[in-house]
């Protein structure tokens, strides 16, 4: 698919400002969108929106499931609009970082609320929309709500301490909670109906201000998800549903171990077999709510790294054959052209790149990964070209002010040559010359317009607490900073 030259900003839903100490899909999302058109940016891309599992840290890369959206993103003034919420008495939250055990029980306990509110009070033509959503979802959201409603129930930290009847999904076992648990299951699905509507509205409001919708997409699944649990054939795993192999990608310079993700990998074979079917629904949920997607660990389709599940490190794994083009081109065939990008970032063989080029995916550029002094140097302004998707930071990477402060003398020399620094804001050097480049699609994290260090930044990998609590201040979105960035983006003739 081609792409034309745009522009756009990384931010996290969870990241806006707003009342309820996490960033919403209501007004909170609407200013930020006012902001980016008044910044005459057309993109918005976002971190994956999944139900995040505290015992992942939060992560919004290890989800619940990979269909659903974050019921902590309701708005929750349309639910007192509607008659079916009093307004809530909310506790009073950090502006700058999200809370997640306070906002999560707020969040939660008055869903609940909203909840009773609507199956007392609410009328036909919402519970027929309801209904109608429950049945075109079935496919995914049964499951889910069954999956969240155990969770619920039984209190373990993860659906393999289950008792082994759920567990195993015994047919008998999981009609007789269907039948227990009923009410739960339907508050699940009613927070999922909540999400998808406010989602849709969102998106109108978007595409009416020029604005497109860009998500992304893990390649793998967290292993306390519904997926998991619900799919267990398409996951290389033993007779007690426990991971055969694990995750990771092997040691290389950054880490003499490597990086054990954890995370199942799939059985590429069963899902050959199957069409790939629960990749196609995947990809189709995708492309209901956003307009482009990225691929977090494209490489993977390609090859992929496994480690036998009782490593503690990522040395002795293996890297084994993805499903390649044959995979891409089967989505496709069924849901038409892909509007993707990837992420192609550190050891990439030419293999991978023949397969991102053979369907023309753009590849990621990061300005702070870059080497200044060596104008050849992949992630170097100078080497990109129009099938790049350049970032000057990601939300994995230190803020541009952060990596600037800690290169060394020689980089910074180098840098500051290829900004044509002359002593102005060295992170708006940056982004002039990351928008002035051919690259099809340029980024930056929100934070870098406004020159923040990295006490600001998002995420550090390789650590599991403190991170996606980041949250911007409603007196950032600000129009002096629009104005300037709306001024970049004419002078690279971005759209």
């Amino acid at each position: 698919m081609s792409f034309e030259r745009q522009s756009g900003v990384f931010l996290h839903v969870s990241s806006l400002p707003g009342p309820d100490g996490i960033g919403t899909l209501g007004e909170p999302a609407r200013k930020f969108i006012d902001f980016l058109a008044s910044a005459e940016q057309s993109l918005w891309q976002t971190c994956p929106i999944g139900p995040t599992d505290p015992g992942q840290g939060n992560s919004p890369y290890s989800a619940y499931s990979a269909r659903a959206g974050n019921p902590l993103f309701v708005e929750l003034d349309p639910l007192v609009g509607a008659g079916w919420l009093d307004q809530p008495d909310r506790p009073v939250f950090d502006d700058r970082e999200v809370e997640f055990e306070r906002v999560r029980s707020f969040k939660q306990d008055t869903l609940r609320d909203a909840f009773a509110g609507f199956e007392d009070a609410a009328g036909e033509g919402a519970r027929a929309e309801f209904e109608t959503y429950r049945s075109e979802n079935a496919e995914w959201l049964e499951d889910y709500g069954l999956f969240r409603a155990l969770d619920d129930h039984l209190g373990a930290n993860i659906w393999m301490d289950w008792p082994d009847d759920v567990k195993f999904r015994d047919s008998e076992a999981l009609e007789r909670y269907r039948e227990e648990l009923a009410e739960e299951i339907r508050f699940h699905q009613f927070c999922q109906w909540l999400f998808d509507r406010q989602w849709a509205d969102l998106l109108t409001y978007a595409h009416e201000r020029g604005i497109d919708l860009v998500g992304d997409m893990p390649i793998y699944v967290g292993t306390n998800s519904v997926d998991v649990w619900a799919n267990p054939e398409i996951f290389k795993l033993d007779e007690d549903r426990e991971p055969i192999y694990v995750s990771g990608v092997p040691p290389d310079d950054f880490s003499d171990t490597g990086q054990l993700w954890g995370t199942p990998v799939y059985d590429w074979e069963t899902l050959a077999d199957r069409g790939y079917d629960w990749w196609v629904q995947r990809f189709s949920g995708l492309l209901d709510r956003f307009d482009v997607f990225r691929i977090d660990h494209f490489k993977g389709f390609e090859s992929y790294y496994q480690v036998p599940a009782e490593e503690d490190t990522a040395m002795n794994g293996e890297w084994v054959s993805g499903p390649g083009r044959v995979f891409f081109e089967a989505v496709r065939d069924q849901l038409g052209e892909l509007p993707i990008v990837v992420e192609d970032l550190g050891v990439i063989t030419d293999a991978t790149r023949e397969l991102r080029d053979a369907f023309g995916f753009p590849g990621m550029r990061v300005a702070g990964m870059a080497d200044w002094c060596d104008a050849e140097s992949i992630h170097h302004p100078a080497s990109y070209d129009e099938a790049s998707v350049a970032y000057t930071s990601t939300h994995d990477t230190s803020t541009t002010v952060g990596w600037v402060d800690d290169l060394s003398e020689k980089q910074t020399e180098c840098l500051h040559f290829a900004v044509d620094y002359e002593g102005r804001d060295i992170h708006w050097d940056v982004i002039e010359t990351v928008w002035e480049t051919p690259a099809v699609i340029t980024f930056a994290q929100f934070q870098d317009f406004h020159g923040l260090g990295d006490e600001h930044r998002f995420n550090l990998p390789g650590t599991a607490e403190g991170n996606w609590r980041w949250r911007t201040l409603e007196s950032e979105l600000d129009p002096a900073v629009a104005d300037r960035l709306a001024d970049v983006t004419r002078k690279a003739d971005r759209d």
